[in-house]
C-alpha cells in the first residue's frame, strides 16, 4: 500500500496541525545574542573583567494556550501504535522546548536546558580529559580561508551534491556557519584552514542540510519537527561525517571537549569570565576561542546542549558498526532512540527511505590507524 492511501485524512490533519503549532519555536536561532560582537569587544576592553550581557529577540509565545492545543490533538485516535507513540513522544518534547524558548536570556533557561539536554555525566568528563592530554601534533599547514572564500567552498559542495540551497553571510553569528532550514549562514567574520571548511561542508551541509531537505520529501511533516532531543543524534552524525571523510583532526576533537569542560563550568560556576578564564589559563586556549567557546554555552542564560558532540560521536560511530538501518537516521531529524521506530513506519509505508545520503557515509574515506584509535576510544 503506497503512503497516499496510508495516510488518512484525520492523520494528515492532525500532522498539518502539529506543524502549524510548532513551526516557530526555533531554540537555536533564539539563542543568537543580536549583540554578540559588541559584548565581546567591551569583554576584551575590560579586561575580562565585565560579564558580557547578551540580548536576544524572541517572539512573545502564550504558553499555556499552546501547550492545550497541543495536549488537544487526537494522538490516540491514530490506529497505528508505532505512530501514536512517535506524535505523542515528538507533542511532548515540543512541551519542554515551549517552556526553554519561553526562559531565553532569563535564569530560569538553565534548568529548562538542563530538562530538554541533560549534563555532562562523570564519563562524558573522562571523555574530554583523556582528549585534551593526547599529546598535540605538527600544526595544520593548510591555506586559510576568508568567509567569501568558505562560501565560495560551500557553494561547489553544494552543487556537486546537488542540494536545494540558500547562502549568506551574517554579521551576528557565533559559529562559523550553520544550517537554518535550507539557508546556510556563513560568519561574515569567520576564518579557517581548508581542512576545516572540508570538514564544515560535511557537518552542516551534507547532515544538517541533508536532513532537513530529506525531511521535506516526506510524506508526513512529523520528521521536520523532529523526534524527541534528537540533537544528540544529529549533532553525533555531524562530526561522525566529518571523520568518515577523513577531514576530522585532533584540533577539532579537542574542541568538542573542551565545550563539554566549558557546559560543567558554567553550571558550577555560572559566571562567564571565570569560564573564559579557566579555558584560557587551565587549558592555554586562545583570547578568540575561549570567548567563542564560553559564549556558546552562556547563550540564552546557560546553554548545555555543547556537552552532546562528544557522546553523539560515540553513538553514531556504535549505530554506524552495528545498526543494517543506520542510513534511515538521515530520513529527517531522527534520535537514534527513534530509530525502530521510523525504519518500521519506513517499511509499511508512512514515511521513506531517505532521498540523500551524505556523501561521507555514502563514500566514507580510511582514516589512520591513529585516527582510528583515538575516536574509538571515546565512551
Amino acid at each position: 500500500m503506497s503512503s497516499a492511501e496510508l495516510i488518512t485524512a484525520p492523520l494528515r490533519s492532525l500532522d498539518n496541525e502539529l506543524y502549524e503549532l510548532v513551526k516557530g519555536i526555533n531554540i537555536i536561532e533564539s539563542v543568537s545574542p543580536l549583540n554578540y560582537r559588541l559584548e565581546k569587544a567591551a569583554f576584551f576592553e575590560s579586561s575580562f573583567s565585565r560579564n558580557p550581557e547578551f540580548v536576544y529577540s524572541t517572539q512573545k509565545v502564550d504558553s499555556f494556550c499552546l501547550k492545550r492545543s497541543l495536549f488537544n490533538l487526537p494522538v490516540d485516535k491514530l490506529a497505528e501504535a508505532e505512530l501514536s507513540q512517535l506524535y505523542s513522544d515528538v507533542i511532548e518534547s515540543h512541551v519542554d522546548k515551549i517552556d526553554q524558548y519561553k526562559s531565553i536570556g532569563t535564569p530560569d533557561f538553565l534548568y529548562e536546558s538542563f530538562r530538554y539536554y541533560g549534563e555532562p555525566s562523570e564519563k562524558d568528563i573522562r571523555n574530554a580529559n583523556f582528549i585534551l592530554h593526547l599529546p598535540d601534533i605538527e600544526p595544520n599547514r593548510d591555506a586559510i580561508l576568508c568567509a567569501d572564500e568558505i562560501v565560495a567552498r560551500l557553494e561547489k559542495f553544494a552543487r556537486a551534491e546537488g542540494y536545494q540551497y540558500q547562502i549568506k553571510l551574517d554579521d551576528s553569528m557565533i559559529a562559523n556557519a550553520l544550517v537554518s532550514g535550507t539557508t546556510v549562514k556563513v560568519n561574515s567574520t569567520a576564518q579557517a584552514s581548508e581542512t576545516e571548511v572540508d570538514a564544515l561542508a560535511h557537518h552542516e551541509l551534507g547532515v544538517h542540510l541533508v536532513t532537513t531537505l530529506n525531511a521535506r520529501n516526506q510524506p508526513l511533516k512529523i520528521l521536520s519537527m523532529g523526534c524527541p532531543v534528537n540533537t544528540m543524534t544529529q549533532e553525533g552524525l555531524a562530526i561522525l561525517s566529518e571523520y568518515l571523510a577523513g577531514c576530522m583532526t585532533l584540533p577539532r576533537l579537542k574542541v568538542l571537549a573542551l565545550r563539554v569542560l566549558a557546559v560543567e563550568s558554567m553550571i558550577e560556576e555560572s559566571d562567564f569570565k571565570k569560564t573564559f578564564l579557566f579555558l584560557k589559563e587551565q587549558h592555554d586556549v586562545a583570547d578568540d576561542q575561549a570567548f567563542t567557546i564560553t559564549a556558546r554555552v552562556y547563550r540564552g542564560g546557560g546553554f548545555t546542549k555543547d556537552y552532546l558532540y562528544l557522546q553523539g560521536l560515540h553513538q553514531m560511530l556504535n549505530a554506524y558498526e552495528s545498526r543494517p538501518d543506520f542510513n534511515n537516521l538521515l530520513a529527517g531529524k531522527v534520535s537514534i532512540e527513534h530509530l525502530s521506530v521510523i525504519s518500521g513506519l519506513i517499511e509499511k509505508g508512512y514515511l521513506l527511505k531517505p532521498e540523500l545520503i551524505s556523501p561521507a557515509i555514502a563514500h566514507p574515506q580510511d582514516n589512520d590507524a591513529i585516527q582510528k584509535f583515538i575516536t574509538h576510544a571515546i565512551k
